[in-house]
């Protein structure tokens, strides 16, 4: 599976979020000067993670995106589902049951192994990311990254 590189964007953008002060914020065009990233793409990805709740924005001379709510509450997966959307890269489409190698109907009544197995890695997946809070994330940055990262954006 592939993500889109704004994925990452937005995993990035949110663990700085959350390495701000309450009250403080960091707007679009600050979070893709800090990354170097086109601007306008990365305000549409980050709007995507404010319509689902991730992050909250103001507007206004100090306006900008903040967490939506405590980092401990905030997953990676709900940080990915936010802008890649929670749909299963793995369609079976039963092509065992095409062409000259087709087996009988009869022997088709079981979901497709390789279906069920690619959903049960993408189930695995999704648990892996689900059980990882920003907090987590924010625990194993180096111990000087929050400092610098509040100098940086809020510069």
């Amino acid at each position: 599976m592939k993500l889109p590189t704004s994925t990452e964007w937005v995993l990035h953008c949110a663990t700085s979020l959350a390495q701000l002060r309450p009250g403080e914020t960091a707007s679009a065009a600050q979070l893709a000067t800090y990354y170097d990233l086109p601007a306008p793409y990365l305000a549409k990805q980050l709007q995507a993670l404010t319509k689902a709740g991730v992050l909250a924005a103001s507007t206004g001379p100090r306006g900008g995106f903040r967490l939506g709510r405590p980092a401990a509450d905030i997953t990676l997966l709900q940080i990915v589902e936010a802008v890649d959307g929670a749909a299963q890269p793995y369609e079976c489409r039963e092509i065992r049951q095409q062409g000259r190698g087709a087996l009988a109907r009869e022997d088709c009544q079981d979901t497709c192994i390789l279906a069920a197995k690619m959903g049960a890695a993408h189930r695995a997946w999704r648990a892996s990311l689900a059980a990882v809070s920003l907090a987590d994330i924010l625990d194993e940055l180096p111990s000087g990254a929050p400092a610098r990262t509040r100098r940086i954006l809020m510069g």
